[in-house]
């Protein structure tokens, strides 16, 4: 595949506009087994109904009871009572883990145990050292491990990432990110500086509420904000550059609008050049899939359909990870967040 992305939308997706797959392989088979039986995993399942060449197969929780009202409720076709029995099913070829997070790594690496490929929820574990065993097992195995980033796949961070590979906003010095789950904003940082760039520093405060700095050198700084949950915090994402300036709007860790703000030639910073005049505002929306119905959830979690998709596109295609958030990407991420939570004891402990 060699598509002329000239002239692709900007908001096409990354393996697509890579020539890695094919739009239509969002309707290669995969029949999906759901471990565990909880909220995030019914929401999942309703954007599967809406997978082309999705199958849910199969429900697994340490409940059977649960897990049969849970098939009923959400139409998947078997229940489990062992999360074992459900991952050496012969009719599951891919594993969500739905759990919760100190769970990810034994659930993930029980269903790589049995060959199936596995989309595990953020965050993919609690520190790097897990997820660096969990992709180890993965590629031992020849399987794919997703990591559940699903902001990575709407189609608003697609046109950040393509603004952004083509110098719309020239060099990216800064971005800024606030949301109560600090891996939502964490991921923020390799987008805007690479999943290659190394952080020189982290400075960390706060236990559930606080914020992080993290130096990646040449006046290059990631800035987090994890505000109190009950606060009317702003939850945008901004990626700051030379030459303009890019927001992903609330809600920023799902998000369909984006604006990018581009001053004229040599009037960077534009509000010391132009008298205070905002700089010009090109702004995009684009809307959740209608196709995806859903009831009960948190806000745009229609999009899941984005990342699932992605998905059947390419293990179509023969790939064990999406390059919207590649294994390089998501273990950047995940020292960060290690090294935040490292910073943030230490200043706990002061």
């Amino acid at each position: 595949m060699n598509p002329n992305t000239d002239n692709m939308p900007l908001s096409t997706p990354l393996d697509i506009r890579q020539g890695l797959t094919s739009a239509s392989d969002v309707s290669f088979p995969l029949r999906w087994g759901i471990l565990g039986a909880g909220n995030i995993s019914a929401q999942w399942v309703w954007a599967l109904h809406a997978c082309e060449g999705a199958t849910v197969s199969a429900v697994a929780a340490r409940d059977l009871d649960r897990a049969k009202e849970f098939a009923r409720q959400y139409e998947v076709a078997t229940a489990y009572g062992d999360y074992r029995e459900m991952v050496a099913a012969d009719d599951v070829d891919i594993v969500y883990i739905g759990t919760i997070n100190p769970l990810h790594k034994e659930h993930t690496l029980l269903a790589i145990e049995a060959g199936k490929h596995v989309l595990c929820e953020k965050p993919l574990t609690i520190n790097l050292s897990d997820a660096q065993e969990m992709y180890a097992a993965a590629e031992e195995k020849g399987v794919m491990m997703q990591d559940g980033m699903w902001t990575r796949f709407f189609p608003a961070v697609e046109h950040a990432r393509t603004a952004i590979e083509a110098g719309t906003i020239g060099e990216v010095v800064l971005t800024q990110s606030d949301f109560i789950d600090p891996i939502y904003t964490i991921q923020a940082a390799p987008l805007a500086f690479g999943a290659s760039a190394v952080p020189k520093g982290v400075t960390a405060i706060g236990e559930r509420a606080g914020g992080a700095i993290v130096d990646y050198g040449d006046d290059k700084y990631a800035v987090f904000t994890f505000p109190p949950r009950s606060s009317e915090f702003a939850e945008v994402t901004e990626l700051v550059g030379t030459e303009g300036r890019i927001t992903l709007e609330r809600p920023g860790h799902c998000p369909t609008r984006i604006s990018i703000r581009i001053p004229p030639p040599n009037g960077v910073p534009s509000q010391y050049r132009t008298r205070n005049a905002p700089a010009p505002l090109h702004y995009f929306e684009y809307p959740l899939p209608g196709s995806v119905a859903m009831g009960r959830s948190s806000p745009n979690q229609h999009g899941f359909l984005y990342q699932a998709e992605a998905v059947h596109r390419c293990l179509a295609a023969g790939l064990r990870q999406c390059p919207q958030y590649d294994k390089e990407e998501s273990l950047h991420a995940m020292n960060v967040l290690t090294e935040i939570n490292k910073a943030r004891q230490a200043a706990s402990n002061r």
